[in-house]
């Protein structure tokens, strides 16, 4: 898929050490780490960088407030960004600190370069400043009178300072986007920051005064100065791999392959950072990619409003990997996206516990019963059997195509489409009834051609939620070294080997139960879990129904309706009927015979002038219902639980 001879060199933003990591950290981060983990599959030679901003005036204020020294601010802060990477299993190569030595060194060694070329000099300034933001600010970059990036009030301040001569640059750096379509994404990013440049770029200021701010890098031309900590910070892309003129080790690595960043740093990263690098003499990266906000409901997330998510508290839970998936799944990159607990649950609940979930239980379950829990020699195919093979192959081709167009919630999307077409095709090939009628022959084939499917979506669904993927694999009896050369031949069928071995089967993604407070309507919605995230209820709610199993005498539609069947079932102590809104999904033909559940002590009730007796269980799969059925002989009236 790659070439083996290539890098990839990826980078997050560093993050600033003044307060805890957020979900907007916990993105960034992880869909950094999804590119890393797909490349190094690859076959791409992959160096991973994050770390954290460890300079300037907020991180001073914070540690005045606490009474204690600003490195000591740091040491206690970055600490939860490290734990944080590690409970969402990041894979980074590099975490750096802008307080390290490897880093103050060549920061200082780029100052005096460009102090000795003319790039630096020394004037007096009064502007607005900005002390959050850490900016200055012209009057028409103001709105309301207040910074533009913040909202809150700036000051007026008269001081002596040095400055980069980034004024110089501006038509050079205006040719170079328009000549480079790709360097700046997405596309309405780049118009953005043209935007910007359309208006006189000033030089930007990038000193501190030590009577105002002392916790920074010094000025190695001037020890009254500290270094902004834009400037600073910008500067660990090259500082991590080694920035020297002749470092090979550097050279191996730069220019690199893609910064992510957040769109509110757009500015810093598409404007200042080209700039720096044109006037350091060394290339810019192929390009920097800024994703959009996450937002609680329809607004944007902020501590100020407390409706901040907590990354630790959603892994704790429900999962890392479910986590990890629902961010991927549920944002384009470069829009904006919205985070509710309720749509967490339905994705959780409708891609992973009913889909992928339910689809490994079936087809392992089979396997166990009918092949001693080995994987069966497929025969011949049949047409059902190459259009799931098709589909299957064919989010292969998708998951590929998101990670170049930078689409990896289209990806994710394409891999449950062949997860729902895995789960139509057992239904189409019912192999519970190959079995009651020993077709081995035609058994053997749905459950290898089932079974195979679900290999191909474990190693592209891998890098997203690579604990839940090991374990899969596991259970199909592939081991996790073997994901290299798979994904590589992942546009390959028939990989999985046969009379294999099959893992223990556990529960994968366990349905999340939404609890609902009892005697007050108003009440919010409760959730109860374990610590493995699974959703807990009470065994007195549960013992208060009464599951068994019902053999489907006869099925027929409802008339004049579009969704309702009337089923006549055996219940092993006579027969009732039963409406159920499953039409759409289930023809009547194919129903008769099969071994349903059923709620039995259920109050009878009138559904369009039909008395119904009771309700089956049925899987909300998208928009279709996959009805449960019992796999094997099971004589109707047996209590299920």
């Amino acid at each position: 898929m790659t070439d083996s001879d290539s890098s990839f060199y990826v980078t997050t933003p560093i993050y600033y050490v003044n307060d805890k990591p957020h979900i907007g950290h916990a993105y960034t981060t992880i869909l950094a780490d999804v590119m890393s983990r797909f490349h190094r599959l690859s076959g791409s030679r992959t160096f991973f960088l994050t770390g954290t901003d460890e300079h300037g005036q907020k991180v001073e204020q914070a540690a005045n407030k606490k009474k204690i020294s600003p490195i000591e601010q740091c040491d206690a802060t970055v600490i939860r960004f490290q734990n944080l990477w590690k409970k969402l299993n990041i894979t980074h190569d590099d975490f750096i600190r802008t307080t390290e030595e490897r880093h103050r060194k060549i920061v200082s060694k780029i100052l005096q370069t460009l102090y000795d070329r003319g790039e630096i000099y020394k004037a007096d300034y009064e502007g607005t400043y900005c002390v959050p933001c850490e900016r200055f600010f012209t009057e028409k970059d103001l709105v309301g009178g207040n910074c533009p990036d913040c909202k809150r009030p700036v000051g007026q301040i008269v001081e002596s300072n040095y400055f980069f001569k980034m004024s110089e640059h501006q038509e050079w750096l205006i040719g170079y986007i328009n000549d480079n379509p790709d360097f700046i994404q997405p596309a309405h990013r780049r118009n953005e920051t043209l935007g910007f440049l359309r208006q006189p770029l000033d030089d930007l200021c990038i000193s501190r005064p030590k009577s105002r701010l002392s916790w920074g890098i010094e000025l190695p031309f001037d020890r009254e100065y500290v270094c902004y900590v834009w400037f600073d910070a910008l500067i660990n892309y090259i500082s991590a791999p080694g920035f020297m003129a002749d470092d090979p080790e550097f050279q191996k690595w730069w220019p690199a392959t893609c910064h992510l960043i957040g769109k509110d740093i757009l500015t810093t990263h598409t404007v200042y950072w080209p700039i720096m690098l044109k006037a350091i003499g060394i290339s810019l990266p192929k390009s920097i990619f800024a994703h959009g906000w996450w937002l609680v409901g329809k607004d944007k997330m902020g501590k100020s409003l407390g409706n901040v998510v907590d990354p630790m508290n959603m892994c704790d839970r429900y999962g890392t990997d479910a986590f990890r998936y629902f961010l991927l799944a549920e944002m384009t990159p470069g829009n904006d996206a919205s985070f509710t607990e309720k749509a967490f649950i339905n994705r959780y609940n409708t891609d992973l516990a009913d889909g992928l979930g339910n689809m490994l239980n079936r087809v392992i379950q089979l396997i166990c019963r009918h092949f001693d829990g080995k994987i069966p020699s497929p025969k011949s195919q049949e047409a059902d059997d190459i259009e799931l093979q098709d589909e299957t192959l064919a989010a292969v081709k998708t998951m590929e195509i998101s990670f170049i167009e930078m689409k990896l919630d289209r990806g994710l999307e394409g891999v449950m489409k062949a997860v729902r077409a895995c789960n139509r095709y057992f239904e189409k090939t019912a192999p519970w009834h190959l079995a009651k009628q020993d077709n081995k022959d035609r058994l053997s084939t749905v459950l290898y051609t089932a079974a195979e499917s679900l290999r191909i979506v474990s190693v592209l669904l891998y890098p997203v939620i690579p604990g839940k993927m090991n374990i899969m694999r596991t259970v199909l009896g592939v081991d996790a070294d073997h994901l290299e050369p798979e994904l590589a031949d992942s546009g390959k069928w028939g990989l999985l080997k046969p009379n294999t071995k099959t893992g223990d089967l556990p529960s994968l993604f366990p349905r999340i139960i939404v609890e609902k407070s009892v005697g007050n309507k108003q009440a919010p919605e409760k959730i109860t879990t374990d610590t493995d995230g699974q959703n807990l209820i009470g065994i007195d709610d549960f013992s208060k129904i009464k599951l068994i199993t019902a053999r489907i005498i006869t099925a027929e539609r409802v008339e004049n309706t579009k969704k309702l069947l009337k089923l006549v079932v055996d219940t092993g102590k006579g027969r009732r009927q039963i409406i159920a809104g499953i039409a759409e999904s289930c023809s009547p033909d194919i129903l008769v015979d099969k071994t349903i559940i059923i709620v039995s002590n259920l109050k009878p009730a009138t559904i369009c002038g039909n008395k119904s007796e009771g309700m089956l269980l049925a899987a909300q799969s998208g928009k279709k219902s996959v009805l449960l059925t019992v796999d094997g002989e099971c004589s109707p009236g047996v209590r299920v639980g």
